[in-house]
């Protein structure tokens, strides 16, 4: 998530005096114009697309990495690289014109904090869709019945389940009863085989019909310990990270889970934010790469890379878009450890290994 850089420039316009950017390298994937540096306590701050992508050079204000970008629905949510106004989403609403045909886009930028003051009524972000496609394998004995749906039995590649709209399959679901489960345990590999296809779809999930201690009971097991079985599940977990699974208990669970499921996807993939936040967003959803934030990353380059002696400086190279305050905090957190000592004053200061 490195690579994502929130920008905020100032402008010269008294109405919109900043222009905040997300950018990736060269490429600048969501320009806004806004009223305020960051929303004030309580308030939500309208934001004004910039259509033109205006190369003007504006002063540069903030650089800070981002941390987390994701898409919920409508909303698109940031977490910054800072310990302080850090979390924020921006909502983009379509509204229609009340005298003439057509549609008009609204932004609204909001925090963490800001949300909780206003304390809005609560409602879903994914609000389903009045018409699902689902596929059905046809190898399924005695499949879940989905009414209000339409309803197709074939092969799939993968899974039980599938979601279908026009783009093609966005959801799959790989259903699993208790007897099932027992009997994938004994090939373990092609199982790890199988969960990895499942994987490459945007949406998957396995939704095992019993509940986990279902397989720590010693009666309900006849060829496998309850210790040995923990163990299998806490591999799956961990080899299949952005996996779901779902121990829905029964089968009646199972089936109610699954339709929520698609009907939260198919809202998902309906609503719309801008088409380059959005392809960035889904990229980095499941990178799993985030290990704590630029902080431990200059941590880390200090303590295996660096050399025994550096200065500031060295650092600010290495990291031109941290804040000397991440800087200077993990210098003096590394002193207080004893890893590090300092020697002189100012620019001149020298930091050595101890």
């Amino acid at each position: 998530m490195g690579s994502l850089l929130w920008i905020l420039e100032s402008t010269d316009s008294n109405k919109f005096p900043y222009r905040l950017s997300i950018r990736k390298g060269e490429k600048t994937l969501l320009s806004l114009f806004v009223q305020d540096r960051w929303p004030g306590a309580g308030k939500h701050v309208f934001c004004l697309r910039d259509e033109e992508n205006i190369a003007e050079e504006f002063e540069e204000i903030e650089k800070v990495p981002i941390i987390s970008a994701k898409r919920y629905g409508k909303r698109l949510s940031i977490v910054l690289d800072r310990s302080v106004n850090k979390r924020c989403d921006f909502l983009f609403l379509k509204k229609k014109y009340k005298n003439r045909e057509g549609e008009y886009e609204q932004i609204f930028w909001r925090t963490q904090q800001g949300i909780k003051e206003r304390k809005p009524r609560v409602k879903l972000t994914a609000r389903g869709s009045e018409h699902l496609h689902i596929l059905i394998d046809k190898n399924e004995k005695y499949p879940w019945k989905f009414t209000n749906c339409s309803v197709e039995r074939t092969q799939l590649k993968a899974g039980d389940y599938a979601l279908l709209s026009n783009e093609g399959i966005i959801a799959i679901v790989e259903r699993k009863n208790f007897h099932n489960m027992i009997a994938d345990f004994g090939t373990l590999h092609l199982l790890h085989m199988k969960l990895g296809e499942l994987e490459e779809y945007k949406h998957s999930a396995m939704v095992v019909e019993a509940h986990y201690d279902d397989f720590l009971k010693p009666n309900k097991l006849r060829v496998y310990t309850p210790s040995y079985l923990s163990k299998v599940w806490a591999e799956i977990f961990a080899y299949h990270p952005n996996f779901q699974i779902i121990f829905a208990g029964n089968r009646k669970m199972g089936k109610e889970w699954t339709l929520r499921f698609f009907h939260a996807v198919s809202s998902q993939e309906n609503d719309s934010i801008p088409t380059a936040v959005a392809e960035e967003a889904s990229k980095y959803n499941a990178s799993g790469d985030y290990t704590g934030g630029m902080y431990f990353k200059v941590r880390k380059e200090i303590l295996n890379n660096i050399g025994n002696e550096f200065t500031i400086n060295d650092l600010r190279e290495r990291f031109p878009s941290v804040s000397d305050y991440i800087l200077r905090k993990v210098l003096t957190d590394l002193k207080k450890a004893g890893i590090l000592k300092n020697y002189g004053y100012g620019k001149s200061s020298i930091w050595r290994k101890t």
